[in-house]
């Protein structure tokens, strides 16, 4: 799958935090049942890379690796089973970290010049990070004139009760959310509250 189609597959990709290496099957399994595919788990926790190994294995996932900040990281996440990546931001050692590794890369981007740089090296779907801080609905609106071939994945500040109005932008594919994995239902296990949030999220678009 291109990292386009990745996008349009979920209406929601759901920002994972894995705290206990146990919850990361159970979560995935939950998700999909919602009908959210594509998941993101974050390198923000020491169990990431384990996490997406475990979820790998999980019928109908698609499992990507987030925050990615060190080049090494890239190889790393793709060995553990990764098929694409996201980064708060974009430098030169994660362009050509992202080249050499093959993983599909979702850059973080927050200015229209930070936009036309990552165009320039042939990256044009992006994430649209902090996307409410950076102008949420007006902020891509306005880089949609100038930049109609760029598509987005805002994340940062969105929430089930907004996320529909950054859906209905013809330059967004999806949105990024950690409001689909609440701590308190992991660490009670229950999935099927998860389950619930991901089939409202997944009715969004």
């Amino acid at each position: 799958m291109t990292l386009l189609e990745i996008m349009r597959t979920s209406a929601v990709i759901p920002v994972i935090a894995i705290d206990d290496p146990d919850h990361a099957v159970p979560l995935a399994k939950a998700l999909v049942a919602g009908g959210i595919r594509v998941l993101e788990v974050t390198l923000r926790t020491k169990h990431g890379l384990a996490a997406i190994k475990a979820m790998t294995g999980v019928e109908g996932a698609i499992v990507g690796v987030g925050t990615l900040t060190q080049p090494e990281e890239f190889a790393a996440a793709r060995d553990a089973g990764a098929v694409f990546g996201v980064s708060p931001g974009l430098t030169p050692a994660l362009i050509a970290a992202a080249k050499s590794s093959g993983l599909p890369l979702l850059p973080g981007v927050m200015t229209p010049s930070e936009v036309m740089a990552a165009r320039e090296q042939g990256f044009k779907q992006l994430k649209l990070f902090p996307a409410v801080p950076a102008g949420g609905v007006g902020m891509l609106n306005g880089i949609g004139g100038p930049l109609p071939d760029v598509t987005f994945c805002p994340t940062g500040g969105i929430t089930q009760e907004t996320a529909s109005q950054f859906l209905a932008l013809k330059n967004v594919a999806c949105v990024g959310g950690s409001w689909l994995t609440p701590k308190d239902a992991m660490q009670a296990g229950d999935w099927a509250r998860i389950t619930e949030i991901a089939r409202a999220a997944s009715g969004l678009r």
